[in-house]
């Protein structure tokens, strides 16, 4: 698409009549509920699915790298935000053993294909949490913040041709979003969102089998989100281009685990204020979380292209919901009444080193999802201020973060060991009571049970992995680059099959 082209269906979303807009939302948010009362989103059983995100690199550099758009088609991935992202989103299974195994069949076989076709264009996908090494010749501030006025819209160079995401920048309510960010030793500002693309996630999805218990689940979601991000973390560090001159010790010791939280909040929330990127509170019915969607504020009112999908009876209120960024939300949709669902994404995962870690966290989600439900387990009595703090002390801190939890017999605690065990004793039970075998469950949790055991998570690898070449005497964009390239080859040969970031611990 050229840039006349783009700028001119910007140009079309910017027409888009806000407070219409919003009133249709608020219009459909009453179908949905009364679909909710019909039992329209209800299902016979839980259901999973998975949206996995990575970047393209150079075979050669592993520097960043822009995926070609007929290659993504041709594979059957998703566009992302940058050109150097690609996404895949897998069938929706039946949580049962059946339905994880061809979750990560799913998975294994799309992207082994993906690989494949990617080598021929000199190019690998990477699934990690940030990225750290610019393309050639480019520096990573002037990657991210590269810009061209067309006809008056402002087009992020290295952005796909997504058109929301264009029209951020240049929208009225341009100033709901802060595109900046403001980490330890980091500064950046930009002026369209592209610095989102430094990031990239993995996004478990559950399916719950009554809408009218979405709030129980969800309040559950809630409070495991901090010990699974504490688990999960995998972000410790920025191009390093983007420092200041900060020594690499002090880098070292005030940096956070996952900085990605903090980028996707920086870049579109208000800046100094609190915005659409957040940790969202409980609600107590699953027509309060239609309401909250329809309420919540619009940055870019997008033009409404209908099909005849059942689902199309709330369009708009669809297109606002795709930008309801929370780190757990609900969502509601379905392209017919029989495949209609209610179901909680879980957002703060970056991605993982290999395959196996990923279906690990979506195993983890879905049993901790069934148990702690069916157990009427005691940490839902956690006060949400409790859950709102574990989750930003595990963006700074992972697995050191001081994490308070309600146990199995109701006792309030700060031992790691103790919530660890209960966590990982809940989610082993709530995927056996959907079939598992003791074996089946334990091999699922075992690549997370090893993190929790020997409190090393793939951050802090990359911690070690930096710290170790800085005593080589490298300097700190060398050892970061350094420690980026060898987790890129252990990658390689580790992404798909049984291995998982436990054996790279071992080794």
């Amino acid at each position: 698409m050229s840039g006349s082209d783009l700028a001119g269906r910007v140009e079309d979303v910017l027409a888009v009549d806000d407070e219409e807009f919003h009133a249709r939302a608020e219009d459909e948010a009453e179908v949905i509920k009364r679909e909710l009362d019909a039992g329209t989103f209800d299902n016979p059983q839980a259901i999973i699915g998975l949206e996995y995100e990575f970047y393209g690199v150079d075979r050669e550099t592993s520097a960043l790298a822009r995926v070609p758009r007929r290659l993504l088609e041709y594979i059957g991935f998703e566009k992302e935000l940058g050109l150097h992202n690609a996404e895949m989103r897998t069938s929706p299974q039946p949580l049962n053993p059946h339905g994880l195994a061809a979750q990560e069949a799913e998975v294994s076989a799309r992207l082994r294909t993906a690989l494949d076709c990617v080598a021929s264009a000199d190019l690998r996908l990477v699934s990690d949490g940030m990225w750290t090494i610019p393309s050639e010749g480019e520096q990573a501030r002037d990657y991210l913040t590269g810009s061209i006025t067309d006809r008056e819209v402002r087009i992020a160079s290295n952005m796909s041709d997504s058109v929301r995401y264009h029209a951020m920048a240049n929208t009225a309510g341009a100033d709901a979003v802060g595109m900046n960010v403001d980490a330890p030793h980091v500064s950046l500002s930009a002026n369209t969102v592209m610095p989102e693309s430094l990031i990239t996630s993995i996004q478990p999805h559950y399916q719950v089998a009554h809408a009218a218990d979405l709030p129980e689940y969800f309040t559950y979601a809630l409070r495991i989100a901090g010990p699974l991000l504490a688990l999960g973390v995998n972000s410790p560090f920025f191009p390093p281009s983007l420092y200041d001159d900060a020594a690499p010790e002090a880098i070292l010791d005030d940096g956070w685990m996952s900085h990605r939280i903090h980028v996707f909040e920086a870049i579109l929330n208000p800046d100094g204020g609190t915005g659409k990127v957040r940790f969202p509170h409980d609600f107590d019915s699953a027509e309060e979380a239609v309401d909250r969607i329809a309420a919540d504020d619009t940055i870019v009112p997008m033009p409404i292209e209908e099909s005849n999908r059942f689902d199309d009876a709330f369009a708009t209120f669809r297109q606002k919901h795709g930008t309801y960024w929370r780190w757990v939300r609900p969502v509601f949709e379905g392209a017919s009444k029989s495949s209609a669902n209610a179901r909680i994404e879980f957002r703060p995962i970056g991605g993982q080193p290999t395959v196996r870690d990923t279906i690990a966290f979506q195993a983890i989600f879905a049993g901790l999802m069934e148990s702690l439900t069916r157990r009427e387990h005691p940490v839902a009595n956690l006060d949400w201020q409790d859950a709102h703090g574990n989750f930003y002390a595990a963006m700074h801190d992972g697995l050191d973060a001081d994490l308070v939890w309600i146990t199995n017999d109701g006792r309030e605690t700060r031992s790691y060991d103790e919530l660890y065990s209960d966590l990982f004793a809940h989610a082993k039970d709530g995927l056996e009571s959907r079939g598992l075998s003791e074996s089946e469950a334990a091999k699922y949790l075992w690549p997370l049970r090893q993190r929790a055991r020997h409190e090393v998570t793939p951050a802090r690898w990359k911690r070690h992995e930096v710290r170790e070449r800085l005593d080589d005497g490298d300097d700190f964009e060398a050892a970061v680059h350094g420690m980026q390239r060898a987790y890129i080859d252990r990658q390689s040969e580790t992404i798909i099959g049984d291995s998982s970031f436990a054996d790279w611990l071992a080794d």
